[in-house]
């Protein structure tokens, strides 16, 4: 109105000025206890403005708005007395002028965009929304994540101190000039020794700067996140374009076992790759991708059954070191993730539930009396006493399943409600417990069965024979593939997501073992493998936790934008990164295992004490922030 009344005169813009600088120190002061935004005047079309407003251009608009920016909070040097410039509306705008009817006055959707932003300004930072990182301060540092700070950042400088003396060294020692022959002679050692000392600090170190990255992508708000929107083709043309690789890369397996090692890790692999694909897209709206989903999720802890009950039936080592071992090797990300990302234990269910399943094997093997195959050969009876304890195991699946009392009554004790908590209570616990309950049941038995069978030469393992007699393979080729397709057809016609999740426990068993007959049964089929989809089962378990916070975002609810306006190459970008972390941190993560888990049985239970100390440690710092919180 200004440029208007004034015919676009440098006067008006010099009384503008004046003006602002009057009304300055009163937006300052209002500031201390409020928030005051000033609102920059929007652009115009000046192609379609009429006669009458052809003085008023943009040239203009940006002198007006730039005084006002210069001289507001000129003058205050209290940082919270700052009036905050509005500067969103001016680029909203810039997108929306176009659609204007006379160039001058903007459409409603830019009015509505303008309130919608206001609204998550002043709401975001009270409501704090999952699913929202707009406009949210950032989370001020726990006490644990600034001792975590010190501790990588320790363990960097470390690692740099003792690699410049042991690089110095080395160069001293490389080469010496014989004086007498002048001939090199060649040192002993043609490398730097690698002390533990140092290598742990490597460990660390690279850890460090990864914890660094994951930091900056989901807590940082460095980065913007984006929602997902799901629809068919963002989801089935990756999986045609993984299945097609996957196929590129066959080989011969080493051994022609039933779910030999090559075997599983591709079966992981590409389940792995299918469930990134399923959460990246959204797929979740959908439920007959959800269902098959959760048979794949299912179909992990099958394995979990399956692989450590052979390992305890066939070694009968149920040691301290095998246990540590695995419990480190399940859990050290997830607990590094817990301190840095100031995340609950639950939060990253998938790896308690494992950890679980895992000890609830162990117990049921390991107490008295233990059944393993070497004493079971002597007497039948013994394979009797594994079913009974099998059954017992069943029954307590059962009963905890239908009683979420005594169910919840376990898990809310101290130290274990630490652990198993999400949000004050364990319901997510539960559920996430009751979803799956039957399937690591169903791996162990189906590798009681497996084992009897290939002990007593019922089954036909040679490279091209087909498992069992032609006939009976065929029979049990045409029964999976016809209960496989039925399954899918079940989970495809599905209405309601709740009554599905109650029948899913009992019924995907039968597309598990469905896929293991068709996988295993022609002996041709089990003889290849796909080294593509195996290379990614492998890290399965890193992929399936680094995902959460630098490949999604916000807490899985959204996408990381590391390029913004450029989706596909952003994914590119993002997902290459992503998979590169993963692999290092399991090659870290089996590094340290070797270090942190000693064999010797007196230096482990050093390091158990030392363990234990930490966690309690870990345990008085959190007790301290939460009261520092209250």
């Amino acid at each position: 109105w200004s440029i208007k009344i004034h015919n676009g005169s440098n006067e008006a813009l010099a009384q503008y000025k004046i003006n602002i600088t009057s009304i300055a120190p009163l937006l300052e002061k209002l500031a201390i206890s409020s928030d005051v935004y000033w609102v920059l005047q929007d652009p115009v079309y000046e192609d379609m403005l009429s006669e009458s407003r052809k003085m008023i251009t943009n040239e203009k608009i940006d002198a007006y708005n730039e005084a006002a920016v210069r001289i507001l909070n000129s003058s205050s040097r209290n940082s919270k007395a700052k009036v905050k410039v509005f500067s969103v509306s001016k680029l909203i705008a810039q997108e929306t002028i176009m659609k204007s009817a006379d160039g001058l006055h903007l459409p409603e959707s830019s009015r509505d965009t303008n309130a919608m932003i206001l609204m998550n300004v002043y709401c975001n930072k009270i409501m704090k929304p999952i699913d929202g990182s707009c406009c949210q301060p950032q989370p001020p540092l726990t006490l644990i994540q600034k001792i975590a700070f010190c501790f990588f950042t320790l363990s960097i400088i470390g690692y740099l101190i003792i690699s410049l003396i042991h690089r110095n060294n080395y160069r001293k020692n490389k080469s010496c000039t014989d004086l007498e022959s002048g001939e090199e002679k060649k040192p002993a050692i043609s490398t730097p020794n690698v002390s533990t000392l140092e290598m742990l600090l490597q460990c660390f170190c690279k850890l460090g700067l990864i914890m660094t990255y994951f930091y900056l992508c989901d807590r940082a708000n460095l980065f913007m996140k984006e929602n997902k929107f799901y629809t068919h083709s963002s989801f089935f043309i990756p999986i045609v374009y993984i299945l097609v690789l996957g196929v590129f890369y066959t080989e011969n397996t080493k051994e022609t076992k039933l779910l030999n090692r090559e075997q599983t890790d591709e079966w992981k692999g590409w389940m792995q790759l299918v469930i990134l694909i399923y959460h990246i897209s959204g797929a979740s709206t959908f439920l007959p991708v959800y269902m098959h989903i959760r048979v794949l999720v299912a179909a992990y802890l099958f394995q979990t059954g399956y692989g450590h009950f052979s390992y305890f039936w066939i070694k009968g080592d149920f040691g301290v070191y095998r246990v540590c071992q695995v419990l480190f090797r399940l859990n050290f990300l997830v607990v590094v993730l817990c301190i840095v990302m100031d995340r609950p234990y639950q939060f990253y269910y998938f790896v308690p539930l494992v950890t679980v399943w895992f000890m609830i094997i162990y117990a049921t093997l390991a107490v008295w009396p233990q059944i393993v195959q070497k004493k079971a050969n002597g007497n039948c009876l013994w394979h009797f006493g594994l079913l009974l304890k099998l059954i017992c195991l069943l029954t307590c699946i059962y009963f905890l399943s239908y009683s979420q009392g005594a169910f919840e009554k376990i898990f809310s004790f101290w130290p274990l409600s630490k652990c198993f908590e999400l949000n004050g209570n364990v319901y997510e616990w539960w559920f996430r417990w009751k979803l799956d309950r039957y399937v690591v049941f169903h791996g162990m038995l189906f590798a009681f069965i497996y084992l009897a069978l290939q002990k007593r030469q019922m089954i036909s393992e040679g490279k091209g024979d087909p498992l069992f007699s032609n006939r009976v393979s065929n029979v049990l080729l045409f029964i999976s593939i016809v209960s496989f397709l039925t399954y899918s057809i079940w989970a495809s016609s599905c209405k309601n997501k709740t009554e599905c999740n109650e029948l899913h426990p009992s019924v995907s068993v039968v597309q598990i073992l469905a896929f293991i007959l068709i996988r295993n049964i022609p002996g041709y089929v089990r003889s290849v493998y796909s080294s593509f989809f195996a290379w990614f089962g492998k890290i399965s378990l890193e992929l399936f936790i680094c995902q959460y916070h630098i490949w999604l975002a916000a807490d899985t609810k959204g996408i990381l934008v590391l390029i913004p306006g450029y989706p596909m190459f952003n994914v590119l970008v993002s997902t290459f990164i992503f998979v590169c972390v993963a692999h290092e941190i399991s090659q870290i993560t089996n590094d340290l295992a070797q270090i942190v888990v000693p064999k010797d049985n007196s230096t482990l239970l050093k390091r158990l004490l030392c363990i234990a100390g930490f966690f309690s440690g870990l345990h008085y710092f959190s007790a301290m922030q939460d009261q520092s919180r209250h």
